[in-house]
């Protein structure tokens, strides 16, 4: 008994599924590589946020010296030491106090 051979099955497609194949691959193609693009632009916005945040901080720090440095300029101590230095009299009635809000 012979046995039969059976013939391997091709499969077509019609042109309008290989449209729809090929436009799907390009599809995920191109997600992909915009995927990697906007992943990279991301990272490079995080970066430069810390940057930023870096430079902010130190000019906090700076600004925070600076107010203590201006404090213990302006102290009563220093003043009236200048002034004694200067040879000139402490006048309580010329000055004026503004309240910084």
């Amino acid at each position: 008994m012979p046995m039969k051979m059976r013939r391997k099955r091709t499969i077509r497609l019609v042109p309008i599924e290989k449209t729809i194949y090929l436009t799907g691959l390009v599809c995920f193609i191109a997600i992909i590589v915009v995927e990697i693009f906007v992943g990279t632009k991301v990272s490079n916005l995080k970066m430069n946020i810390e940057k930023i945040n870096y430079k902010i901080e130190t000019q906090e720090k700076k600004n925070e010296s600076l107010a203590m440095q201006v404090s213990e300029l302006t102290s009563y101590e220093n003043v009236n030491g200048i002034i004694k230095e200067m040879g000139l009299a402490y006048n309580n009635e010329n000055i004026y106090v503004i309240n910084e809000q």
